[in-house]
């Protein structure tokens, strides 16, 4: 990648991380804060301007999501002990919280202002760690997920001048919120590698999943086997995301990073390394140079092993987005090995990386029906190419 010609920055402030689901809960925002501790000695955040983040408006809001859902969210975050079944809310994946409404549109505008700082030229790539809400439909809560932050920001390039939007989402889990807002929009080509929702949540993302009746072929699921790992997840990934991204040429491209699909998280069951998912960012990075002029705002996710692997995901990923990718041979900073086990009582991980060398199998290279992972693949590529004029085998 050209480390040149990047100008790029991080939006955040210590308030995001007040989206809090409580101490119990999977989704600790201390993810976030260790992750831009871990950037900031490690030099990463003098390579990015960090910009504050803003609140989103209700009218914001209301370009995704139904207005009596966002005045539950609202009741709900006046008295907490308010559940709300109808739309999500109170539920052991979306339990409420006192102003859980201000909290997750603090995050909904920090994704937007990721976008406006793209799309006018402030910067060619732009990150929000908090981001990347997928699973947030129109008209509930789901899957920890309150208000849909990357369908608010797609929306807003689109009613601000981006004919085509490539949206690609590499969390373990199916982006099935954006892909329900835009599956009939032509204009917004949304991907999303996923462990099978045979096994996972949730349990949507089927090769066959190609969008609605006006924009057939814009939605495309790879549905991976439980325990695929660095060499099968970007074998994957190469086999489906370029061709169809370069096919698609858009203004933009807007990415999640959901770092879930690391063998260590307890919510899935995929198994790549720290190492396989910077991979993922750098070719992310050098797909929106070639498709894009440069254009990527580039979100979190997913990401519950809090510790051993969030912080380091994520300060790769910003790493990537400044232009300057961190080198795997790197210890993690002692000052910060001591911050964990100081606010945490547990040990951090030593180093950058897991070990591991990303290398993988193109797909060029032949297709083996035996294996579950090239069975599903192929599948992916049945099903979509032909609606893009690609041709699946080759």
């Amino acid at each position: 990648m050209d480390e040149t010609t990047c100008r790029a920055c991080v939006v955040y402030d210590q308030s995001l991380t007040s989206y809090d689901f409580g101490s119990s809960h999977p989704m600790n925002p201390v993810r976030v804060d260790l992750t831009i501790s871990l950037a900031e000695q490690l030099g990463v955040l003098k390579q990015l301007s960090r910009v504050p983040a803003p609140d989103a408006t209700e009218d914001d809001l209301e370009t995704v999501h139904d207005p009596a859902m966002i005045e539950a969210v609202m009741a709900a975050s006046a008295d907490p002990s308010r559940i709300d079944a109808a739309f999500g809310l109170g539920s052991d994946d979306n339990p409420t919280f006192p102003h859980m409404h201000e909290a997750a549109r603090h995050i909904v505008g920090a994704s937007l202002e990721a976008a406006r700082q793209v799309w006018t030229g402030q910067v060619d790539h732009a990150a929000n760690i908090s981001g990347g809400l997928h699973h947030a439909m129109p008209d509930r809560a789901s899957g920890f997920c309150v208000y849909n932050d990357v369908a608010v920001a797609i929306r807003w390039l689109l009613d601000n001048g981006a004919k085509k939007v490539a949206y690609v989402d590499v969390d373990a889990h199916h982006g099935d919120g954006v892909e329900h807002v835009f599956r009939d929009d032509p204009r917004v080509l949304t991907i999303s590698l996923h462990e099978t929702g045979q096994m996972l949540f949730p349990g949507t993302g089927f090769p066959t999943d190609l969008g609605g009746p006006e924009a057939l072929g814009s939605a495309v699921n790879v549905a991976l086997p439980p325990g695929t790992s660095d060499a099968g997840w970007l074998r994957a990934f190469h086999a489906v995301v370029p061709a169809l991204v370069r096919e698609f040429a858009p203004d933009v491209l807007v990415t999640q990073q959901g770092c879930d699909s690391h063998r260590d998280d307890p919510l899935a069951h995929l198994a790549l390394s720290v190492d396989g998912q910077r991979a993922s960012y750098l070719a992310l990075h050098d797909l929106a140079h070639e498709v894009a002029s440069g254009r990527w705002v580039a979100l979190g996710g997913g990401g519950y092993a809090v510790v051993d692997v969030v912080p380091r995901a994520w300060s790769h990923l910003l790493s990537v987005v400044s232009g300057s990718p961190l080198s795997l041979d790197l210890d993690t900073p002692t000052a910060w090995r001591e911050e964990v086990r100081e606010r945490l009582g547990v040990r951090a991980p030593l180093r950058m990386t897991d070990g591991r060398s990303p290398a993988y199998r193109d797909w060029s290279q032949g297709y083996d029906p035996d294996t579950w992972l090239d069975r599903a693949v192929q599948a992916t590529r049945d099903a979509v190419f032909p609606c893009n004029g690609l041709d699946p085998h080759s």
